[in-house]
């Protein structure tokens, strides 16, 4: 176990902010000696919420990388402008590009790139070097939006290279080209697929918009098939990335995302219970095995309602935050304070191996070390702090003060 006197050295970078203006603080330890170096901010640019600059990373010389929303200029910067709006990313794990989501409007259009057609995607490459470049801006349909990226596989050799967008308010996603190889698709729109079921839409088919709520999307190359959960239905999409056809349609109810673990045998759903107990929520988490299309193992947790989740680099541990819902009763019951690890060794079973008391986690970024599993970095927001978690032991072994409180915080590594 690590104690703070050996610990490996780090950078890590802490957003925080009130989700109007914000600071980033660079933490660095280094030969055992902690040091902040505070980023210098400049005012805000009193634009619309729509055209404030789009925060998309930092450089390793601790340079600001903004994404104008107008003009899609990419600049490299010294300073960070108070109201920049971090970006929801998506990383394509097999170009390294980054995809920065766009919500749009409160209808769900991106009026600058779209029209009142939808909202859209920009694609940035080397999104956190002094060399970062705009590749494109895709317009796909109405937000809120997740990405997964199909490529070949030994299980499934003949996948193409594609990016899938979902669309929380259409109930589609879209399908953009990912094959820089293919001058004539890349970074385009190549399919719409419509997710709608005629059994829940009053026997409408191909309803658009649709209440199917897509809000879970990934790939398994071990299956090589899409897998989309429809929250607003209860159920699992299973599509072709061959046909961008939807296969099979399988009842997963209680679960509001879905994500893959380890080397994608594996999917795993989350939701909660808010209608059981009035003074109790319930987490569920479920394993589903894409070789057999089935729910393999579910638990649930008491007094958790789940945030967001994270896997470490090794892919053997899945870390959840928690935060609040549900009624005033069942709030104070909630955990609100812990961060969740699972060991992803012992799937198909859902194994909760620790309950970490961390305070208010925003996000988790992780710093690989040799021979351990990576240090778990969070970010604490009201209590205005980075905790450091061993990854092995899963104890926290240093708390880093970072000036200032605030309601909204982003933690990740640099380097």
């Amino acid at each position: 176990m690590y104690n703070k006197d050996d610990l490996a050295d780090f950078v890590v970078a802490y957003y925080a902010g009130n989700r109007v203006i914000g600071r980033i603080t660079v933490v660095e330890r280094r030969d055992g000696k902690v040091s902040l170096h505070s980023l210098p901010t400049l005012p805000e640019t009193a634009t619309e919420k729509t055209r404030k600059p789009i925060f998309v990373g930092l450089t390793e010389s601790r340079q600001v990388v903004l994404l104008d929303p107008v003009s899609d200029a990419v600049q490299v910067q010294d300073a960070f402008p108070a109201d920049a709006f971090a970006a929801h990313i998506y990383m394509d794990p097999y170009s390294g590009n980054s995809w920065l989501m766009n919500d749009g409007d409160a209808d769900g259009n991106d009026r600058i790139h779209c029209g009142d057609r939808g909202s859209s995607v920009t694609v940035i490459a080397g999104a956190e070097s002094a060399g970062a470049r705009f590749q494109k801006t895709v317009c796909v349909g109405r937000g809120h939006h997740q990405a997964a990226f199909t490529a070949p596989s030994p299980y499934a050799p003949d996948v193409p290279k594609l990016g899938y967008v979902s669309n929380l308010k259409d109930g589609t996603l879209s399908v953009v080209g990912n094959d820089p190889a293919d001058a004539g698709t890349y970074l385009s729109l190549v399919a719409t697929i419509n997710l709608a079921q005629a059994d829940k839409e009053g026997g409408v088919v191909d309803a658009l918009p649709n209440t199917s709520s897509p809000h879970g999307l990934g790939y398994s190359p071990v299956s090589g098939k899409v897998y989309s959960l429809n929250s607003g239905y209860g159920t699992l999409h299973i599509i072709d990335p061959l046909t961008q056809q939807i296969e099979r349609t399988l009842p997963f109810k209680g679960h509001s995302n879905l994500f893959m673990a380890g080397d994608g045998r594996f999917a795993i759903g989350r939701g909660a219970d808010r209608k059981r107990d009035p003074q109790h929520v319930f987490a569920r988490l479920s394993s589903f095995d894409v070789t057999t299309d089935q729910i393999v193992d579910s638990i649930e947790l008491p007094d958790v309602y789940i945030s967001k989740y994270f896997i470490n680099p090794e892919s053997t541990k899945l870390y959840l935050t928690v935060s609040s819902s549900g009624s005033p009763e069942q709030q104070a019951n909630l955990k609100t304070d812990v961060l969740l690890v699972f060991d992803l060794n012992a799937l198909p079973r859902i194994n909760l191996a620790a309950e970490i008391k961390v305070g208010d986690v925003g996000s988790v970024t992780f710093v690989p070390v040799a021979g351990r599993n990576s240090l778990v970095c969070c970010s604490d927001a009201k209590a205005g702090a980075l905790v450091v978690v061993d990854g092995d032991s899963d104890a926290v072994v240093e708390r880093i003060a970072v000036p200032g409180e605030a309601s909204h915080s982003r933690v990740w590594a640099m380097g």
